[in-house]
């Protein structure tokens, strides 16, 4: 039985916009299967209501009132898989996810252009595809801009951003920025700002060749032990680990700490914040979101700033 569909049960941009935070990104998301060469987003009556068209609509009319600027970042889950290693042995099957991703992205382009969005990100996390099908995305990223004026992003894994090879077509360099920094429970901010050491050369390096501001189109980190690490694998388990709001608080201040003052840094969009209080598998007080922790004090620090 399809459950009705979910509503905010109250607006959850002043939240937003009382820690500082002056941009939402928005994800309506598709869905592909692994190894098909498909992307689903219409007719799905299980769809969360915020991510079908009626509940992106409203967000964005809610952010306005806020005097909040949007980002819409269309993206695509494959349910125990990742895009970033989705890839077809056939050129028909590429065709195939081409024309269905194609249509799902400018269905959104189309939706930014009429509702004033001022930055669309069109595509997360392609490792392969972005490198095979460059012509696909180049010709992608021109039809796009002929239908919508605002800026235009990819965002890319956080080990991957050097090999994109359409950041020239872009206004951004996006990255996901789930820097692994330390695996230590609760680690110092000694620990936690050398470790950003091993990666600010590289990202200034690249933004400075390309003559592009980074943005960090996702940053985030649990609040577990060792959050500071890999956060994608402690997911996989996360029913194992302790709340540890100091860790993800820590980590969120390292990140201000070595980018905040930096040119060639744009800002970021932080994974995330729930309209309905809910997190991963039921564990919203170990989940990436801020909200109500110790993290969510360290954002309203640097924010009002």
């Amino acid at each position: 039985m399809v459950a009705p569909p979910e509503v905010f049960p109250e607006d959850p941009m002043p939240s937003i916009k009382n820690t500082g935070a002056n941009w939402i990104a928005l994800i309506p998301y598709a869905f592909s299967s692994p190894q098909k060469p498909e992307v689903r987003y219409h007719g799905l009556d299980w769809q969360w209501w915020g991510e079908r068209e009626e509940g992106i609509r409203e967000s964005i009319r809610l952010a306005k009132l806020q005097n909040m600027h949007v980002m819409l970042k269309p993206q695509v889950y494959i349910h125990k898989s990742w895009v970033g290693s989705m890839d077809f042995q056939l050129e028909s099957d590429w065709l195939i996810w081409e024309h269905d991703y194609r249509d799902y992205i400018l269905k959104f382009a189309k939706l930014a252009a009429e509702l004033n969005v001022e930055m669309l990100c069109i595509a997360t996390e392609y490792n392969i595809a972005v490198i095979k099908r460059e012509s696909f995305f180049r010709k992608l990223i021109l039809e796009i801009r002929s239908l919508y004026k605002g800026k235009l992003c990819y965002s890319a894994n956080w080990d991957h951003y050097s090999e994109v090879p359409i950041w020239d077509a872009l206004d951004y360099i996006g990255i996901s920025a789930y820097f692994p920094l330390t695996e230590q429970q609760t680690p110092t901010a000694i620990e936690l700002n050398k470790a950003w050491q091993n990666y600010l050369n590289h990202l200034e390096s690249i933004s400075r060749e390309l003559n592009k501001q980074i943005l960090f189109t996702e940053y985030g980190y649990l609040s577990v032990d060792g959050s500071g690490g890999k956060g994608w694998e402690i997911e996989k388990n996360i029913e194992a680990y302790s709340v540890n709001q100091l860790t993800q608080a820590a980590a969120y201040e390292a990140l201000f700490k070595n980018l905040w003052e930096h040119d060639w840094w744009a800002g970021g969009f932080l994974w995330k914040w729930f309209p309905n209080g809910q997190g991963h598998e039921g564990y919203p007080e170990k989940d990436y979101t801020p909200q109500g922790k110790a993290a969510e004090r360290v954002l309203r620090s640097w924010y009002s700033r």
